[in-house]
């Protein structure tokens, strides 16, 4: 582990007398305490610039606080000319607009006592009055003293205010500061601020209260589809300009930021990237490396180090996550380009506390008290080492792929449009980009999302076709997927781009006009001069509509087809063999970290397109390294043999040296039929509790939950099987150990000599040698916690002892594991030796 992370959350009921009120005296010297003494430990320490989340607390006034646009209407007629507006509080706008929807400013006709004084000449109108309110949402999980409204960052005064809350409490301090602040998922519930319409009239030239009954209409017209998208990238950027007064804040005080950005209504991939370290989530089943690739995309184009990500939120019911649904839940974020993982919400407990100790009700509970904790360290290593290779060099990808934002805010329905983890299928995963990037990604193409703000900082590469990032990455090609709405600045960097070289793709034609409402018919002249003097024609073979410009090339056609046809590099281990993978430069190597996400064993040359003689392979899991085998494969491409099991993953590296110091990586195949073992098995009980249930032997491996003794029924912990047995020496020399199905994690020793601890499926071993005559396999077997929690709702101890959320199941209801069925335990087998001879691929 590198570090911890601070996050203040509720209080335990019967430990008042050890609260510690936010940022008070003592706070801060407990602040100085822990970094010190996690600086000693080799470790860091980050901490939410608050406490639960979002940002907020005490300091957040009524007008600060996170607010939502509030609408009054009533009917005004010649023979009816006053209206008593309601006195909630001052209005933004007042608004007198007709059946026909001509529109009149009225807000001057309105008295101090909120009397308005008009009537029209002739015919109904309807008077509309704009109000704002705090939309009553608090800091969520708040620890004592951070309680109060949520901030509303579209409103500069508001963040501006509350880092002078952080400002007065660090003036002081002496002490030993955190590497970073933190800022958690965006959980507002803002659409409005006081300034909002000043604002958005300076900048778009007209205004928003003018333009009321299109922009609160739903119904599918154009100008409804534009204002709306005026205003919903003029949301995003005032959310993006204080994330970047934050950003400025933190470091002029010697910190670096973390930023969730998902769940917000602008523009994630700017925001992610206005964090020194974006950070991503998978929440629940929510799970999509093609929406988590938005934060690693941001930290890649800016040349960031890290992308982050809140892990083991939700990944199960509490109490049944496994470690083996942990290492596949880190294998997403790596694919993702996730390098830099946290356990979030995994509580400091005290040592006093009784079992299962202080919880937080949405993690997976990552420390001591959980039995899984016993054999985790093998999940950190794991962990250490794809982090290891992910963090070194720079990212390899070939694609950037533009993201059309302006499509998204174009839709006629709705507010603002909230980009959550939970819902991506309606912003993302069913739009044309979100195809595109999925063909991509199946078809073996490595890219990363840019959009409008980023790929303004884009300028030509080196190589052919090419484009460099500020950070002088270099990718291949930029692709537009199918796109209704670009704005003209884009587009006329899109086209110098394609002058400079750069190759620039299409996908199936031009975008068709401008966004927005503002100064529209002088943008789409200029937008419509560009694209009718582009001249498109078929070249020779080539499979795509070309329009030479410049030194290079505009291409509108199939973006599979141009990339093939352009020699973008294709990764055919994806298509052909179903592998998954993510790339790196490290000097002048190339590194892939790759995982076999399908049902079979992948045991065979696999190709790949890095340059070199050497493939120098590691197992993540085990830290094994060796040279690999390799042969030129088709059209010169480099082959190396790997042998990944289903639900497993290796790293390759890719040089053009040979280290001398690096033995031959070791392939085995099978050479006969397996070996049961069985016998008698003695069962010890090591620890873990409520109390440790009696030893037993047995012929017949079953779970601990079929035992007679029904401490075994509730027993969370470790157990020691012990089983001696023979095989016949003149068979084989080598043999895998498998010891079956294993509920959940299991360690082993042959002979007294440890073998290893295996935590993911399948639960076999590296090729053994056997004793001549008797051999001793002792395995130590750890399950979940999932039996001992129902016990105690079964018997009605008082665990759940939490201020806040008093503790709910993953549906969010109150948390009950009295009903759960016993949940398997133990070493399940069959236990299995399989003959195997170690060989060298040809």
């Amino acid at each position: 582990m590198g570090g911890v992370h601070i996050i203040p959350i509720y209080g335990v009921r019967g430990y008042e007398d050890r609260y510690i009120k936010y940022l008070s005296p003592q706070w801060m010297q407990m602040l100085d305490f822990t970094v010190q003494e996690a600086r000693k430990l080799g470790l860091d320490v980050d901490m939410t610039l608050g406490t639960g989340w979002c940002f907020g607390g005490p300091r957040v006034t009524d007008e600060e606080a996170n607010a939502l646009l509030v609408v009054w209407s009533n009917s005004v007629s010649p023979n009816v000319g006053v209206v008593h507006i309601p006195a909630t509080n001052k209005p933004l706008a007042v608004v007198a607009v007709s059946k026909s929807g001509e529109v009149v400013d009225v807000r001057d006709k309105v008295d101090e006592t909120g009397l308005l004084s008009w009537k029209p000449h002739q015919g109904e109108w309807t008077i509309y009055v704009l109000f704002t309110r705090p939309s009553g949402q608090k800091v969520k999980r708040a620890a004592p003293g951070g309680e109060g409204h949520m901030l509303n960052l579209l409103y500069r005064p508001a963040i501006e205010n509350f880092l002078k809350w952080f400002d007065e409490a660090f003036a002081g301090y002496a002490g030993a500061k955190p590497r970073a602040v933190y800022h958690d998922s965006y959980e507002y519930k803002s659409d409005w601020s006081p300034d909002l319409l000043t604002q958005f009239a300076s900048r778009y030239g007209y205004r928003l209260e003018m333009e009321l009954p299109y922009f609160l209409s739903d119904v599918d017209l154009d100008r409804v589809r534009r204002i709306k998208c005026d205003y919903r990238e003029f949301v995003s950027d005032m959310i993006y300009s204080n994330l970047v007064v934050w950003v400025r804040w933190a470091h002029s005080n010697g910190f670096i930021t973390r930023n969730e950005a998902h769940g917000s209504p602008g523009n994630i991939l700017d925001f992610y990237a206005a964090a020194d370290v974006p950070e991503t989530e998978f929440f629940r089943s929510d799970r999509d490396i093609m929406v988590a690739k938005l934060a690693s995309s941001a930290a890649h184009i800016l040349g960031r180090p890290f992308t982050s990500s809140e892990s083991g939120t939700w990944i199960t019911e509490h109490f049944h996550e496994t470690l083996d649904a942990l290492k596949h839940l880190m294998d997403d974020f790596f694919l993702a380009g996730v390098n830099h993982v946290f356990y979030h919400g995994t509580c400091y407990s005290p040592l006093d506390a009784p079992w299962p100790g202080w919880l937080f009700y949405a993690s997976t509970q990552m420390n001591p008290q959980n039995p899984i904790w016993f054999h985790v360290r093998v999940l950190n290593d794991y962990i250490a080492r794809c982090q290891a290779i992910l963090q070194a060099g720079q990212p390899d990808n070939d694609i950037l792929l533009y993201w059309p934002i302006y499509d998204l805010w174009s839709f006629p329905t709705g507010r603002l449009q909230h980009l959550t983890i939970h819902a991506a299928e309606s912003w993302i995963v069913p739009t044309p980009c979100g195809y595109l990037a999925r063909a991509l990604w199946r078809n073996g193409y490595s890219f990363d999302y840019i959009s409008d703000r980023l790929l303004a900082e884009i300028q030509v590469g080196t190589l052919p076709g090419s484009v460099r990032t500020p950070s002088g990455i270099e990718y291949r090609a930029v692709i537009v997927p199918k796109t209704t709405y670009m704005p003209l600045g884009t587009l006329e960097k899109l086209l110098s781009l394609a002058r400079g070289g750069a190759w620039v793709v299409f996908q199936d034609r031009l975008p068709a006009d401008v966004p927005g409402w503002w100064n529209l018919n002088q943008r789409q002249v200029i937008f419509r001069g560009i694209t009718n003097s582009l001249r498109f024609a078929v070249q020779n073979n080539f499979p795509g509509l070309v329009a030479r410009v410049g030194r290079g090339s505009l291409i509108v056609g199939d973006p599979l087809a141009v990339l093939e046809a352009l020699g973008v590099r294709q990764e055919r281990m994806v298509p052909n063999l179903g592998l998954e993978f993510i790339r790196r430069r490290v000097n002048d190597a190339g590194v892939y970290f790759i995982v076999n996400r399908t049902a079979q064993d992948i045991d065979g040359w696999v190709p790949i397109t890095a340059k070199g003689k050497t493939a120098i392979v590691m197992d993540p899991m085990t830290g094994s390294i060796g040279i690999g085998a390799t042969r030129c494969g088709f059209n010169e491409e480099l082959e190396v043999y790997l042998q990944i099991a289903s639900g497993g993953s290796l790293v390759v590296s890719v040089t053009e040296l040979e280290p001398k110091d690096l033995p031959r990586w070791k392939y085995y195949r099978l050479i006969g039929d397996p070996v049961p073992i069985t016998g008698e098995w003695r069962i010890e009980f090591l620890r873990g509790g409520p109390t440790l249930p009696s030893a037993v032997t047995t012929n017949q491996l079953v779970s601990w939950t079929e035992l007679p003794d029904p401490e075994a029924h509730r027993f969370a912990g470790a157990a020691k099987y012990t089983l001696s047995f023979s095989v016949n020496p003149a068979t084989n020399s080598l043999w895998v150990l498998d010891l079956g199905k294993v509920c959940h994690s299991a360690s082993v020793w042959l002979n007294g000599i440890p073998v290893g601890t295996l935590i993911a499926v399948p639960f076999k071993t590296y090729p053994l040698p056997l004793g001549m005559s008797t051999n001793t396999l002792e395995v130590e077997v750890v399950n979940l916690a999932a039996n001992r929690i129902r016990d105690l709702d079964q018997r009605g101890v008082q665990w759940k002892i939490f201020r806040d959320i008093n503790f709910v199941n993953i549906n969010y209801r109150p948390f009950d594991a009295s009903d759960w069925q016993l949940v398997e335990s133990g070493l399940l087998g069959p236990v299995t030796l399989w003959p195997v001879e170690e060989f060298w691929p040809k």
